[in-house]
C-alpha cells in the first residue's frame, strides 16, 4: 500500500496564527469613524479606516472599509458615504464628531 508522505513542517500553522495576530494588531491602530450625528458625507484623511457605525453600545458590526484608489466609500452597514479629504489627518474627520477615538 502506498501512502503519501506526512509533511514535517510543524512551523506552518504557527505561521499561520502569527500573520492572524498581525493583522489583528494592525486593524486596531486603523482609524476609527462613527456617524452618531447623522450627517449624509463624513470626510476623513485616510483611505483604510474602520467604521462603527453609531458609538458604543449602539454600534453596528465594525467594518473595515478601504477605499483604494478611490476617494470615496460606503458603509454596507449603516450606508455612511465617507470621502477621502487629504487636508485632514489620518484620524481626523470633518464633521470632527465623527472621529472616534479611545476616549469616547
Amino acid at each position: 500500500m502506498l501512502t503519501e508522505p506526512r509533511s514535517t513542517n510543524h512551523a506552518l500553522p504557527f505561521a499561520s496564527s502569527i500573520g492572524r495576530l498581525s493583522r489583528a494588531l494592525q486593524m486596531e491602530s486603523y482609524p476609527t469613524f462613527h456617524n452618531e450625528v447623522g450627517v449624509p458625507i463624513v470626510r476623513i484623511g485616510c483611505r483604510e479606516f474602520m467604521c462603527i457605525g453609531d458609538k458604543p453600545p449602539q454600534d453596528h458590526p465594525h467594518i473595515y472599509l478601504n477605499m483604494g484608489d478611490a476617494s470615496e466609500i460606503v458603509c454596507p452597514y449603516c450606508s455612511t458615504l465617507f470621502c477621502f479629504d487629504p487636508s485632514l489627518g489620518a484620524h481626523e474627520a470633518e464633521p470632527a464628531d465623527c472621529a472616534y477615538g479611545d476616549g469616547d
